[in-house]
């Protein structure tokens, strides 16, 4: 599998980084985790507008979902070749609705289908492509998934926005490597079941054995250095910062 890092910035794009998105490819096919503010913009660096493959929407929060409403214009207006077909969309229950609502000016209330093929996202395993998949809910305001996806032997874990709970430990369970959002600050922010600070993203990877640990969603008002400076105190194996247009081969 190969991870491209689109956009890593947490709840609104900094002058840096689009919002949560992450390519993962693998046997020519390609897969988007989540699409949020900024993303389909920095998205075409990495591959063209129509070769995507699947998408994956962790939960329906903008920075993890808005600039679908733009990709929905790419595809449904494109003239050029044609209206493209359906691509599979994997999100929570009223993905459809929230992005139809978003828009707020469809053509009709079934045209985000006409273009988007939604399937309903549960806690189980399932495939999508060439990938082996497990997704579990995780603790935030909304529905929220985190996925697993594996190929040829390897494994990634993408945490999607979540506090501590058991079960992210279990979905990256001796993963390769476990992209995991840490946009809290150590002794600075404490709410529970919305995000991890530094510290508990390195006590989720060190208790699950992930082989290495990725930070992501840092939102632009918070010092990356603190949250990985902790995490390195939490877990003993490999850790780094998520970076736009950073690729790692699993």
């Amino acid at each position: 599998m190969k991870l491209t890092v689109v956009g890593c910035s947490g709840s609104f794009p900094s002058a840096e980084s689009a919002c949560s998105s992450y390519l993962v490819e693998a046997d020519g096919f390609r897969l988007l985790l989540d699409m949020g503010n900024g993303a389909l913009g920095e998205l075409q660096r990495h591959c063209g507008l129509y070769d995507l493959d699947a998408i994956f929407l962790s939960h329906l929060h903008a920075d993890h979902c808005i600039d679908m409403c733009a990709y929905f214009v790419a595809r449904y207006y494109r003239h050029e070749g044609g209206r493209c077909d359906p691509i599979p969309v994997h999100g929570p229950e009223g993905t459809e609705q929230r992005l139809t609502t978003a828009y707020a000016d469809t053509p009709s209330a079934s045209s985000m289908s006409e273009v988007f093929d939604f399937h309903t996202v549960k806690p189980g395993s399932f495939e999508i492509g060439p990938f082996s998949v497990h997704t579990e809910k995780v603790s935030h305001p909304v529905e929220a998934y985190g996925i697993r996806l594996e190929h040829g032997g390897r494994s990634l874990t993408y945490s999607g926005d979540t506090g501590v709970c058991d079960s992210l430990d279990e979905l990256a369970r001796d993963t390769d490597l476990f992209l995991c959002e840490a946009a809290f600050t150590h002794g600075k922010e404490d709410i529970p079941d919305l995000h991890l600070n530094g510290r508990e993203a390195g006590e989720t990877a060190a208790r699950a054995g992930a082989r290495r640990l990725v930070l992501t969603h840092i939102p632009p008002w918070t010092d990356p250095r603190t949250n990985l400076a902790h995490a390195r105190e939490a877990f003993a194996g490999p850790v780094e910062l998520a970076v736009p247009r950073t690729t790692y081969d699993i």
